[in-house]
């Protein structure tokens, strides 16, 4: 759209600008946009060691450049990137729904959002103007009660991303949801906006995309669409039964995580899969703007968990279900509801919560703090009860919201939380597929499934099955895959693409809608760079390197007890030399020559100042 806006929320100024002025179209080929963007304005503007919840540290909102450009790219998304205070790494959380092709349609590639207000105020983006409003009548609302007065407001066509009480309470779990329903959930992002006392942004507009090679575009956008009507999984699957599609397949493979990765086997999965969703508690399919795969699900639950509203995903089924013993679909759904009101990412919510559970059933919080309530696994009430609470920091829910690490932590037992760089993993046992654990353990944000998606070759097959308990050839497969992943997240497009065409197609994409004539090499390094640069801001930021390339005791030494992946373990020992050699990496943190190589001679010359820098 040729500009962005850096909005100074301690002046209460507005500055829009030419975004090439800052970054040069031959620099932003470097990192194509969206998540690779936002780690080189990162490297460029914020300190590595900020306080992320500081008026120091920056919060970013970016597109790509195939953002909102036409239905069938499956690009309706948009990026958040600062530095969590979660986990203290440089952190990138994505998001469907409508808002980012919006922020598009207002004008903008993507906002800079520093310094912080004193007084709760909300951004309004129309038509290539940015304005800062009093948002005081808003503070303490929840997002569904936010984005109903902002749409009123503003107009019908207005798409709206919120935080919640939650982050507003800077709580850990904290999300940033649009359209009331998409979240970019991971890294407590909602806290940072709450920090600022920024509230919302509006986007309305209705400005069109430019397309660098219109020809070479329809051509691309054809293939893409025939290349997915083709796949069972973009095609079937995920439009039928949603991300919980995944519920049964997973639960029969032996990995799906149960009372709080206890277990590996949950014996009430039917219950809470997408199969049970379909036949019982969905209303329409929602998709993401643009989307012809349409995953996305509004449900209606039923007494005594009443409610209705989007989802739940197959992450949120798994950490509000299975990760806390609780098979009743109506109850997981309203914690779900709930997460997207209050402003929570159920991952986390759920982790937290499952944490609880244990350290309840162990005798280490005492009953007093419960107010009453029995927090043990399989009970749906306190499930309920306790997603409110984190978000409103009430009585134990002040202990919950800080997420599970810190929750075990308190409580002496920081063993018990399944998490990599303090971020809490997904709905995946690493124990029974060795490169999604070692995916896991180098994941830049903290623990992630979506760095790399191993799942794939590993259980499902695509592009080619795998042994999920072999270690043997793992290390450079999820390598490409990061790089890869890294590149797609930068254009911003939604990962289920991947299951119909992978890199030479996304390189086409970005080639027609910008005209650069991208080769898929160059689309990987793009990928490579960025993560490089991602693992050098948090060297810088923490030491970040070998010593946080690992799981938790209970996934390296405890076998998993039963079920079809029994006996296993995460064996990150026989992985790790070769991701780091295949990686240029010494001691998980990259040398000067391969930061060179890629172009980061600057960021080298920074770690070698900080002392971070391998020899």
């Amino acid at each position: 759209m040729g500009k962005y806006a850096r909005i100074n929320l301690t002046e209460g100024k507005v500055q829009v600008e030419n975004t090439f002025d800052l970054v040069p179209e031959d620099v932003m080929r470097q990192w194509i946009g969206g998540r690779g963007l936002g780690v080189y304005l990162m490297l460029k503007e914020v300190d590595p060691r900020v306080d992320p919840l500081s008026p120091d540290n920056k919060a970013f909102v970016l597109t790509g450049p195939v953002t909102g450009v036409a239905a069938g790219l499956e690009a309706g998304r948009w990026v958040s990137v600062t530095k969590s205070p979660l986990t203290n790494t440089v952190h990138d959380s994505q998001s469907g729904g409508h808002f980012g092709p919006y922020v598009k349609f207002a004008g903008f590639d993507f906002l800079i959002i520093e310094g912080a207000s004193e007084e709760p105020v909300y951004v309004v983006l129309e038509e290539g103007k940015a304005e800062i409003r009093d948002a005081k009548d808003l503070w303490g609302k929840d997002v569904h009660h936010t984005t109903r007065i902002l749409e009123e407001r503003h107009g019908k066509n207005a798409k709206v991303a919120a935080i919640g009480p939650a982050g507003e309470n800077l709580s850990l779990l904290a999300a940033i949801i649009n359209d009331m329903g998409r979240a970019a959930g991971r890294g407590a992002h909602g806290a940072v906006w709450g920090s600022k006392k920024l509230k919302a942004i509006v986007a309305v507009g209705s400005m069109k995309v430019p397309i660098g090679d219109e020809e070479k575009f329809q051509e691309v956008l054809r293939d893409a669409v025939e290349k997915k009507k083709a796949s069972g999984v973009t095609n079937e699957a995920l439009p039928n039964y949603g991300t919980a599609v995944l519920v049964n397949i997973i639960n029969q493979a032996g990995i799906f995580p149960t009372r709080n990765f206890q277990e590996a086997v949950f014996e009430e999965a039917e219950n809470i899969s997408g199969e049970r969703i379909a036949a019982e508690i969905l209303v329409k399919k929602q998709p993401c703007w643009g989307c012809i795969i349409a995953c996305g699900r509004y449900t209606r639950t039923r007494k005594p968990f009443q409610g209705e509203g989007d989802g739940p995903e197959y992450e949120t089924v798994w950490a509000l279900g299975a990760n806390t013993g609780v098979g009743d679909l109506d109850a997981v759904t309203k914690a779900n509801f709930l997460c997207n009101e209050l402003g929570m990412d159920t991952i986390e919510t759920g982790n937290a919560i499952a944490v609880a559970m244990e350290l309840y059933e162990k005798g280490k919080i005492p009953k007093e703090v419960l107010d009453g309530v029995e927090l043990n696994f399989g009970n749906a009430g306190a499930l309920v009860e306790m997603t409110w609470r984190a978000a409103y920091r009430s009585g134990i829910g002040d202990d919950i919201s800080m997420g599970g690490y810190r929750l075990a932590k308190k409580y002496g037992m920081p063993e018990i939380s399944m998490q990599v760089r303090g971020q809490s993993l997904p709905a995946y046992d690493p124990r029974g597929v060795q490169g999604h654990a070692l995916g896991y353990a180098t994941s830049n944000r903290g623990g992630c499934h979506l760095r790399a998606y191993m799942i794939s070759p590993e259980i499902l097959g695509v592009p080619e099955k795998l042994d999920p308990t072999s270690t043997e050839g793992k290390a450079p497969l999820l390598k490409e895959f990061q790089d890869v992943f890294a590149a797609l997240d930068s254009m911003v497009v939604c990962k289920f693409v991947t299951f119909a065409y992978w890199d030479k197609e996304l390189a086409a994409q970005v080639s027609a809608v910008t005209g650069w004539d991208m080769s898929v090499e160059e689309f990987r390094t793009v990928g490579e760079r960025i993560y490089n640069a991602e693992r050098a801001f948090n060297a810088m930021a923490f030491g970040d390197g070998e010593e946080y390339d690992t799981l938790p005791d209970r996934l390296t030494k405890v076998p998993i007890p039963s079920g079809p992946s029994k006996g296993q373990v995460a064996r990150l020992g026989e992985m790790l030399p070769e991701y780091y050699k295949v990686r240029g990496w010494v001691k998980g943190r990259p040398t000067r020559e391969t930061l060179e190589r890629l172009g980061l001679k600057e960021v080298a010359d920074r770690m070698e100042e900080m002392g971070v820098l391998p020899s």
